[in-house]
């Protein structure tokens, strides 16, 4: 089946409309009007070929909400007009430790990626979400609360989830501190669920101008990490933090900011090393580095469920496809807030 998509045909030139070819309809599988696919940082980084994996032609995207049109004869799950999401992973070995612990996001063969991934059925590459249908097994489906708006979604099936797994790995409850460093697209959606789960929130900012904004989103406290006067008020204070910083960063002032048992866990991936931290602290205090991916189908489910109790979805702004490259463009000045997302049906394909 041939479908209209945004695709980047090498790393030099901008992405532009062009057809893509869909598998066929597999028994387990359910095809999607895709409505709303948000704008990753990792987009852009495959799209330009920055990580030297990218296989093309390329059409990014994993943060999918649609509408199921059709399933296989053997989908128990889904049924036409569900409002359904597709996150990073659309398939995985299934019979390794962590598939078998629903844990799928560390697959020890490796998941499929909802783009650039190798089909288990066709052995081709797998296509994303900046298209107007796709095809995804029953199993690696999620089902959107109704309540939502759609457009505030689409970021959930990442960003959210990113965040969302280690509050809840590392078990996050009311009345603990959570500290959460960097408000971009990560951050926000971890400021809101970690604030919704009762916990008093502080967050870090290197732009003291992010305050007033982290507070609607539900910050209780704002520490400008620059200001030596404001971190040193922030030691030994918080449970957890959550780093949403890509950049390469000094992680000892953070270090200094966890009580005694206290878990610095880190979200964002530098394109080079943070430098190594001072060890001292952490064994005079027992404090933890440590790291996480994504999330599995569960969490991604469970994530959305809380987000429809407590009425939670991403800020966004929304465009066409055809503005995908400007997008791009403001995402590395840092001007959004706080995820773009694709308007598949505002779209123009000619």
């Amino acid at each position: 089946m041939k479908i209209n998509a945004l695709v980047a045909h090498d790393a030099t030139q901008p992405l532009i409309a062009d057809a893509i070819t869909l598998r066929a309809l597999q028994p387990h599988d359910v095809k999607i009007d895709i409505l709303y696919c948000g704008v990753c940082h990792s987009d852009l980084h495959m799209a330009r070929n920055e990580w030297a994996v990218s296989r093309y032609p390329l059409v990014p995207g994993h943060e999918i909400v649609g509408r199921v049109v059709a399933t296989g004869a053997q989908v128990s799950r889904y049924k036409a007009g569900d409002i359904v999401g597709v996150g990073v992973m659309v398939d995985a070995c299934r019979e390794c430790h962590f598939c078998q612990q629903q844990e799928e996001q560390y697959c020890e063969a490796g998941f499929t990626a909802t783009y650039n991934g190798i089909d288990k059925y066709t052995g081709d590459s797998t296509w994303g979400g900046y298209a107007q249908h796709t095809i995804v097994n029953e199993d690696f489906v999620v089902s959107v609360p109704g309540n939502l708006p759609l457009s505030g979604v689409a970021p959930l099936l990442c960003a959210g989830v990113t965040v969302w797994s280690p509050l809840r790995h590392f078990n996050v409850k009311a009345g603990d501190n959570v500290g959460v460093v960097g408000l971009g697209g990560l951050g926000h959606m971890a400021v809101k669920l970690a604030s919704a789960m009762g916990a008093e929130v502080t967050l870090f900012t290197t732009s003291p101008e992010k305050g007033e904004d982290a507070r609607r989103l539900g910050a209780s406290n704002v520490v400008v990490s620059r200001d030596a006067a404001q971190m040193a008020a922030a030691r030994t204070s918080l449970d957890v933090i959550i780093d949403c910083v890509s950049a390469p960063h000094d992680l000892n002032p953070y270090l200094a900011t966890l009580k005694t048992n206290g878990r610095l866990v880190l979200v964002g991936i530098p394109e080079s090393p943070h430098l190594a931290p001072d060890v001292t602290p952490m064994v005079f205090r027992r404090l933890s580095i440590s790291g996480t991916s994504i999330g599995s189908i569960k969490e991604t489910q469970d994530m959305l469920n809380f987000c429809g109790e407590h009425g939670i979805t991403a800020d966004v702004e929304v465009i066409a496809g055809e503005c995908v490259e400007n997008a791009f463009s403001r995402m590395l000045q840092g001007d959004v807030k706080y995820r773009f997302v694709i308007d598949i049906a505002a779209t123009r394909w000619a």
